[in-house]
This record gives structure tokens, C-alpha cells and sequence, in this order.
């Protein structure tokens, strides 16, 4: 989108630059809820079996072309816990944890910011996005940036565009070498995402924002490593 087009939309201000951009888009503005989808999106994290190599954040970063400086993924170190030799390390993942009821949606006035009704996948469009930076302010979980290239709010999206249309896991996913990551349909019973989410105990951050996060960690038990 070049800045000529930003610039002009910003001008309108948000009612009517939902309206200007429906018109040139020719098509629907934010999209409903996944609710009606046979397909829901979610993944998992395991802190036990991420030892913190970071090949998801690489991974991510090349395949879609996230520059330097942002990130839409980042793995948190906390610790040493423990004391020396018997020092341990928690490992968490820092992203996108696409929200059912999605407080960057919600507040979006021109619809950039939608959930794919056919995935679950809280998105980005592009060519909708302004770069008001209303979707970053409303993040609870501060994941959003505006990209330095695009000029426009960037975050994870499962690799939607790079990977899952191509018939691939998200990038992350394949790049993990303990298989950390567990990524699938949450309404698939014989998926491996549902299978584990049977299997561990899981938490979502800040639940009780009635948010409906749909990344779930498995969380650290100290004492081992398990691989």
C-alpha cells in the first residue's frame, strides 16, 4: 500500500474510511467469527520440551520476510532457577494468541483486522490497514507492531499466506527440533493439537479477560529437560 493511499484514508477518519475502503476493495469488511467453520486453528507450546534454540523465531523471520528490529515471534528466557549445577531455565512463547473475541477486531475501523471465518485465524489485511495503531493500543497481550517496511500492523498469522495455503505447518512448527510446537483444528478430535490438549494439563494467558486466546502452553516442571 503505498503512503499517497494511507495518508488519504488517515484523512477520512474511521467511518468513513471503512466505507472508502469496502469501494475499492469490492469486498465485505471484517469478517464474522470462525463460529460456523468446521475448521479452527489453534496452537500449543510446550515449555518442557523448548530448550530455547530460537529456530522458530529464524524460521519465521525468513519465510515471512519480518525484518530486523520486530519480531512476530519471541521466545521469553527467565531464570537461572535453582542452584548451580542444578540451574534450569523457563522458556515461553511471545505472540499472536488468536483470540475468539479479539479486542484488536473489535476496535479496527476499517475491518484490516478480521478473523477468517473458514480458519479461526486472527488476520491482517493490508491493503484495509492504515496504520492508526488502534489494534496495538487494544492488545492485552502487546503482540502487534507496525512493520517498518510495510508500514502497516504486523503480527502472527499462522503463516496463512506463506504456508498454510501451500499445504505446509506454520514455519515455526517445522523448524522446532523437539517438536515444541503442535499446530491443528481444534474442532479435529483425531488431530494431534486435540490429542494433546487431552493429554496435558494447559494454560492460556489472561483468560479472565474474557479474551478466548487460542494459544495454549503446556507449562515448566522443574527438574528436567524432558526430550
Amino acid at each position: 500500500m503505498d503512503t499517497s493511499k494511507r495518508r488519504f484514508l488517515k484523512g477520512c477518519g474511521g467511518a468513513i474510511a471503512g466505507v472508502s475502503v469496502y469501494s475499492m476493495t469490492r469486498q465485505p469488511l471484517a469478517r464474522d467469527a470462525a463460529e460456523e467453520s468446521e475448521v479452527k486453528y489453534a496452537m500449543l507450546h510446550d515449555e518442557n520440551l523448548c530448550i530455547g534454540c530460537n529456530a522458530c523465531e529464524d524460521a519465521c523471520r525468513e519465510v515471512n520476510q519480518v525484518p530486523i528490529g520486530v519480531s512476530r515471534v519471541d521466545i521469553v528466557r527467565t531464570g537461572p532457577f535453582g542452584e548451580y549445577p542444578e540451574q534450569s531455565y523457563r522458556f515461553s512463547r511471545h505472540s499472536c494468541q488468536h483470540c475468539e473475541a479479539a479486542p484488536c477486531v473489535k476496535v479496527c475501523p476499517t475491518g484490516a483486522a478480521y478473523i477468517d471465518k473458514e480458519t479461526g485465524i486472527v488476520a491482517v489485511n493490508e491493503d484495509r490497514c492504515v496504520g492508526c495503531q488502534y489494534c496495538i493500543a487494544a492488545c492485552p497481550y502487546q503482540i502487534r507492531f507496525i512493520n517498518p517496511v510495510t508500514k502497516v500492523a504486523d503480527k502472527c498469522d499462522f503463516c496463512q499466506q506463506s504456508q498454510l495455503t501451500r499445504g505446509l505447518q506454520p514455519a515455526c512448527v517445522l523448524a522446532c527440533p523437539t517438536e515444541a510446537l503442535v499446530f491443528g483444528n481444534l474442532k479435529d478430535p483425531n488431530s494431534a493439537l486435540v490429542k494433546t490438549l487431552k493429554s496435558k494439563p494447559t494454560y492460556r494467558q489472561k483468560v479472565d479477560l474474557g479474551t478466548r486466546p487460542k494459544l495454549f502452553h503446556v507449562r515448566t516442571v522443574d527438574g528436567e529437560i524432558v526430550l
